[in-house]
């Protein structure tokens, strides 16, 4: 199938959704992406002979460039508009040039550790301690939601990084009552920043309550014929509304970039540069992650016929390895891996007593590990104790490429332009995420984990009648003595040494999208 056939049928099956489509030239580059409200009527009119008298030198140019490409639906406009400008940045394709600046959309700052910390809008994200929201597609909605926080707990404006005395004298916040005041220590800092602190929950998406509140005063103004002041609590929900989806964080989709143009060509060309019996139709890929030898985790991605089979992705934590031995890791997830599948081979009915729906379990016709001599190495000597040896193992340096090969000295180098080692290097990136993907996945659950797990005495009834009583930390600590003592099993001292214990520990910053 050529390229001008595969594009076709990738547009025949392309959804009439909003969404984002890549370009790439035949080196799997990506050449351009752009936007669209329906992804099907807006590709194919790239490919329609009789609109082509009417495009520009650079238009044609493109088109003549495209060999393949790529879709990701997305639910609304919005998110188009964010996705595209995240990709553009990412990929710098040659062909775009109006989000290629350093233009970002509008960001919601705050820093816990400020003395006053006060919310300000800003356009790029620093790493400097501070939490991030957004970013937000539109600005005035934004604008709006951060005044109706501002003022609903009762939050500075001012721009002073420390305010004192002589601001307030001039402050509209202060003199409005619509700021608390904590500059002129009318509240202390500690019950100012519990009021930050809901405005954080807030700003994180849990506007439920508020939007009742303001539906609840529409009606009341419109029945009693306020029209004006029904018509605003409208555009307030409206702002809320438009603002909360665009907290959303997407996510990479490396794994379909850049793809081969011609997979089994590839296939063929590694077949021949390995000296293997044919064109590997499973090849699976391996690689460990951690920090500082906490959170060691591995993973495993498998393509098939040089596409990912991401149905066949598995992540492994660490069992029986301590602290940071990449080559223990390895040897351990190579040792599961393949023991686990030789136990389901076996569980496999024989060929006269084989159902239709039994599983069928393959080896892989090549096994990748990312890494050099010392990782291969660990990961044959466990295949070889399995029984295993026989299939084709090989070791991808990161630096130079090199691919080693057990029992072969030299590494074999391939040229960077051939599709063998990009059918290689698409395995090891993705071997690379995926493993990386699980290791954040599972510091993020441990930096969430809930602070009463800490407390004495907690049991897992007690902590979930807090939760479900006052919906999250923020609120819990915020809470009275009196009102953590109507829960049960919380009666006298047991309410006040929690909220001694709550008073005594900040927050755990939350990821922000």
């Amino acid at each position: 199938m050529n390229a001008r056939e595969l594009i076709r049928q990738k547009i025949g099956e392309m959804p009439h959704k909003p969404g984002i489509y890549l370009m790439k030239d035949r080196f799997g580059t990506v050449i351009y992406i752009g936007k669209a409200r329906d992804l099907h009527k807006r590709v194919s009119s790239y490919f329609q002979p009789s609109r082509r008298q009417g495009w520009d030198l650079k238009f044609n140019a493109l088109v003549d460039a495209i060999y393949d490409l790529d879709i990701h639906v997305v639910r609304n406009e919005p998110e188009s508009l964010l996705l595209e400008s995240k990709l553009i940045k990412e990929f710098q394709p040659k062909f775009n040039i109006d989000l290629r600046d350093d233009k970002n959309f509008l960001l919601l700052k705050i820093n816990l550790n400020d003395p006053i910390p006060r919310f300000t809008l800003t356009r790029l994200r620093k790493e400097d301690g501070a939490l991030y929201f957004g970013p937000f597609v539109h600005s005035s909605a934004l604008r709006s939601t951060l005044a109706m926080a501002r003022k609903k707990f009762f939050l500075r404006g001012c721009r002073a990084h420390t305010p004192g005395e002589e601001d307030y004298k001039h402050c509209l916040y202060g003199n409005l009552k619509h700021c608390t005041a904590p500059c002129i220590s009318n509240v202390t800092q500690e019950d100012y920043l519990q009021q930050v602190r809901a405005a954080v929950e807030f700003m994180q998406g849990q506007t439920g309550e508020l939007e009742r509140q303001l539906e609840a005063e529409m009606k009341k103004a419109s029945a009693a014929l306020y029209f004006e002041k029904a018509a605003q609590m409208r555009d307030a929900i409206e702002d809320l509304r438009r603002t909360r989806p665009t907290t959303n964080k997407f996510k990479r989709i490396p794994y379909s970039l850049p793809l081969s143009m011609d997979p089994e060509r590839d296939l063929q060309e590694l077949a021949d540069a390995l000296h293997l019996k044919g064109p590997p139709e499973r090849i699976e890929g391996f690689d460990i992650s951690n920090i500082g030898g906490t959170f060691v985790v591995a993973s495993l991605v498998s393509f098939r016929r040089g596409r990912p089979d991401r149905s066949n992705y598995r992540r492994f934590k660490m069992k029986g390895v301590t602290g940071q031995n990449d080559f223990a890791s390895m040897a351990e997830t190579v040792r599961r891996r393949y023991t686990r599948l030789l136990r389901e081979n076996q569980s496999v009915p024989s060929m006269a007593e084989e159902r239709k729906d039994a599983p069928v379990v393959k080896l892989p016709d090549l096994i990748l590990i990312d890494g050099g001599k010392g990782q291969l190495g660990a990961a044959h000597e466990e295949l070889k104790a399995l029984g295993l040896g026989h299939i084709p193992i090989i070791g991808l340096a990161k630096e130079n490429e090199e691919i080693y090969q057990p029992g072969v000295n030299e590494p074999l180098l391939l040229s960077h332009d051939r599709g063998a080692l990009k059918l290689l290097q698409r395995v090891r990136d993705e071997s690379h995420r995926f493993a990386n993907t699980f290791n954040a996945q599972l510091r993020l659950k441990k930096i969430s984990e809930s602070i009463l797990d800490d407390f004495p005495g907690i049991g897992d009834r007690r902590k979930a009648a807090l939760l479900k009583k006052f919906g999250s930390i923020q609120r819990l600590r915020m809470a009275t003595v009196e009102q953590i003592g109507e829960i049960s099993g919380f009666g006298g001292k047991s309410a006040q040494d929690l909220k001694t214990f709550l008073n005594a520990r900040s927050p755990v910053p939350p990821v922000a999208g």
